[in-house]
């Protein structure tokens, strides 16, 4: 294969020659895309609207040897490489500008072997992929609470959902992983087989490799849990987030309670009279036995006067959807997130002041529980690291044209900056925007950074991964 300069043009594409593209090709089971090529479009967006770069090529991989050929060419040509799994990043980190995408997003087998309770899974699988295999068996991984994000991404930078409190960040729940390496060598990293880059990897994000199979550690949940989401008028948010404070606080690991204060959508589910108005939620999931489920959500579905109340028995699979439609593709979306210690009493008030100026019908301030298994294991057991955070506030604008851009990225940052003095110091690597810094990429990991800047130097010397929330190696 020939080498070629990274010439850009005007757009800012990088122009390859035709020869390098055609051997490239050639040595692919999946299909390469080009600008123009149809389906090109298609494959450069992403859930974020405000992310619109354009790649020169797309490759769209249907196994582990087209990564490794996508890899080797990157390195040869001295392209920018970014990785495509579900591609619901917050950063858009997906995609790169005038490089090399790797789009995984066809590959989405899923192996569950009930005996050994474990899931393998590639790197394309949604999280609702994992699910609806898992919970043929009454099983469930470790994952995140909206079925369309990418099991990739979310694992990588940590990850963490309604079985946390239970079982841990997801990372923690990580057996083994498969890896393309710079070097486009395909290896296993797990606690005996390289275990240092198997470390870095849950957590460190897509900086050491490219992961195309995930075996994770399966626990007995569901099929049927009792949870759902119960609303009541903005004017009771000070005793429904009291309620919610002591509520979280008492609850047993089993007992997930997602506090969000947001206008009212459209739903269904909620009060006509409600829609467009500032509302408060709590959307609830308990995954211990029915019963006492049932006996622990009695005294939240009598609280007050709700305006709306879909908190029942319901399969495992529909709780971990719940929240999609909150979600939809090809929205603009900012955010600002930090951990916290506890639920203080001015936090909350303070929430409730920052939601009554939200500017978007789309947009919420949520505060999701964490506290429990990941608070027992000691700080350095994966990067992800923060051990003494009890929740993650996350602020979440969100909205549809780009002429609002201004007034939603403002509400976001001043929310943000007010309640920073809450944090612990630490934020949720997957929760940074595209504007965030290396300073906030340090308060992301804490005390582990400096070791992940080891395992960084070891793998990706020359940084070829850096289309991340980047560690880059010593001496670059």
């Amino acid at each position: 294969m020939k080498s070629v300069a990274a010439r850009k043009t005007e757009g800012g594409m990088v122009e390859l020659e035709r020869q390098a593209i055609d051997d490239f090709r050639g040595r692919l089971r999946g299909t390469l895309l080009l600008s123009g090529d149809p389906g090109y479009d298609d494959a450069r967006s992403i859930w974020n609207a405000m992310i619109d770069r354009r790649p020169a090529l797309i490759a769209r991989c249907l196994g582990v040897a087209d990564v490794v050929a996508c890899v080797n060419f990157a390195r040869k040509q001295g392209l920018s490489l970014s990785i495509k799994g579900g591609g619901h990043n917050i950063s858009g980190l997906a995609v790169c500008d005038g490089g090399l995408t790797i789009d995984m997003s066809l590959m989405r087998g899923v192996f569950v072997d009930p005996t050994a309770r474990t899931a393998h899974a590639q790197a394309g699988c949604l999280l609702g992929d994992v699910d609806r295999e898992t919970q043929l068996h009454g099983l469930a991984a470790n994952l995140g609470f909206v079925s369309n994000t990418g099991i990739a991404g979310l694992t990588l930078g940590g990850g963490f959902g309604y079985l946390t409190r239970r079982f841990g960040w997801t990372c923690d729940t990580v057996l083994s992983m498969d890896v393309v390496t710079a070097e486009g060598n395909v290896v296993r990293a797990s606690e005996r087989e390289n275990p240092d880059l198997f470390w870095g990897l849950r957590g460190g994000g897509g900086n050491f490799g490219v992961v195309t199979r995930f075996e994770f550690k399966l626990n007995t949940v569901g099929p049927e849990i009792v949870g759902g989401a119960i609303a009541w008028r903005a004017e009771d948010a000070p005793r429904v987030l009291e309620m919610y404070r002591t509520l979280t606080e008492q609850a047993p690991p089993e007992f997930t309670c997602v506090a969000v204060l947001r206008p009212a959508p459209p739903a269904p589910w909620l009060s006509k009279e409600v829609h467009g108005k500032q509302i408060v939620a709590i959307f609830v999931c308990y995954t211990g036995p029915v019963e006492e489920g049932e006996k622990r959500v009695a005294p939240i579905k009598k609280f007050g006067k709700p305006v709306g109340d879909i908190l029942q028995r319901r399969p495992y699979v529909s709780q971990q959807s719940l929240l999609d439609a909150t979600q939809p593709k090809g929205r603009r979306y900012y955010w600002k997130s930090e951990y916290l210690p506890k639920y203080e009493p001015e936090m909350l008030s303070k929430l409730i002041d920052h939601a009554g100026h939200i500017v978007s019908p789309h947009s919420a301030i949520v505060v999701f529980p964490l506290d429990g298994a990941q608070n027992l294991l000691p700080d350095d057991y994966s990067p992800m690291g923060n051990r003494d955070a009890a929740s993650v506030l996350n602020i979440t604008a969100s909205w549809e044209s780009v002429d609002d851009d201004q007034a939603n990225i403002g509400w976001a940052r001043t929310a943000w900056q007010d309640m920073k003095r809450f944090s612990t110091g630490g934020t949720y690597i997957n929760f940074l925007t595209e504007e965030e810094d290396n300073v906030r990429i340090k308060d992301a990991y804490r005390k582990t950074y400096d070791r992940l800047v080891e395992v960084k130097t070891k793998w990706d010397p020359t940084n070829l991964f850096r289309m991340n929330k980047n560690i880059a190696p010593r001496n670059l």
